[in-house]
């Protein structure tokens, strides 16, 4: 079994983070079975958030009366005190805990800190000094918030999108938080989707001993998946490093990471799932993008108000108008067969 500690934190686990943001997409009982389903193999870190809906609700039911034997990272959204305070009453209730292991700010555009005039970090420090939170944390998907937080000594885990796709800024990142003490919890590591091989993305995850990737599970054939990791885990094989060699080349340039910041659209568009439909149709093909209901999403495209508000919301700076509309030629040729996947 590979464990991980978390900075400074005292937190140590398997390295297999069980990303509960799927949870809002299935029932009560399927929720609630697949997380009890991990803990009883060993994976022990939940990570959650306000946004998710219902996922908190399905972590709360899941591990009542079990609190101490499970750690549980949630997130507030809040872009001042006030609501700070109402997402963390929230988060305890729907959670039925009196604390959370580790509360982050959720991808916000800038670096709370003390005096900054929102009032967030100093709402934080009472929350922790109240023993109603034990650690600081943050997540988000911009570099430059990302290195200002490590550097600013505040936080005490980083959360952010880290998988063999990514690059040299992101490698110096999980540096940074190592020489600071910093625990770096690792989102995305399957990129969305767009990585198919879990093997190969343990792997990666693992050639760096203080990154805890969170895995988002939806399925119990997902979730078998990563259990057999724990006593099995995947080295860094060449057949490994061949695939991810590949899998670069071929997802060179701008894509989209499928985060979901850009939403929501005026014009109805699943922005997330069109924006990056034809590497979904060639890495990960299923019926469902073809189907009626399918073809439906796709041609709400056709209703884009060019108002550039994804454009604007982009953490990556993608043009995502000129995506989606790439997205949407290609998928109308593979419907009309010009175009094999």
């Amino acid at each position: 079994m590979e464990l991980v500690t978390l900075g400074q934190t005292g937190i140590t686990v398997n390295k297999n983070g069980f990303g509960a943001l799927p949870m809002q997409r299935v029932s009560k009982e399927a929720a609630v079975k697949l997380v009890r389903k991990a803990y009883a193999a060993g994976i022990t870190f939940f990570d959650t958030a306000r946004w998710y809906t219902d996922s908190e609700v399905k972590l709360g039911e899941a591990f009542e009366g079990m609190r101490d034997k499970v750690y549980i990272a949630t997130k507030t959204g809040a872009t001042d005190a006030e609501g700070f305070w109402r997402d963390l009453e929230t988060s305890l209730g729907n959670l039925r805990t009196d604390y959370i292991d580790i509360y982050q700010f959720h991808n916000p555009a800038f670096c709370p800190k003390p005096g900054d005039g929102t009032g967030l970090y100093e709402a934080m420090e009472k929350a922790k000094a109240q023993g109603k939170i034990r650690h600081i944390g943050i997540t988000n998907h911009r570099l430059s918030v990302a290195g200002e937080a490590v550097a600013s000594g505040l936080y005490e885990t980083l959360q952010f999108p880290f998988c063999y796709l990514t690059g040299e800024q992101e490698l110096s990142l999980v540096t940074q938080c190592k020489e600071a003490g910093m625990g770096f919890i690792a989102m995305k590591a399957l990129s969305g989707g767009l990585i198919t091989n879990s093997a190969a993305a343990y792997a990666f995850e693992a050639q760096y001993d203080n990154v805890l990737p969170i895995w988002g599970i939806q399925r119990e054939k997902e979730l078998d998946e990563f259990i057999s990791y724990i006593d099995n885990p995947p080295s860094m094989t060449e057949e490994i490093r061949q695939l991810i060699a590949r899998d670069r080349e071929e997802l060179a340039g701008e894509f989209c990471r499928g985060c979901g910041y850009c939403m929501p659209c005026p014009a109805g568009i699943e922005i997330f799932t069109c924006a990056r439909m034809s590497l979904l149709l060639r890495r990960s093909p299923s019926a469902t993008q073809l189907s009626e209901a399918g073809q439906a999403m796709m041609r709400k495209i056709e209703g884009c108000l060019h108002c550039n508000q994804c454009k604007k919301k982009c953490p990556y700076g993608l043009d995502t108008p000129a995506l989606l509309e790439k997205n949407y030629e290609d998928y109308k040729r593979v419907l009309a067969g010009e175009i094999s996947v």
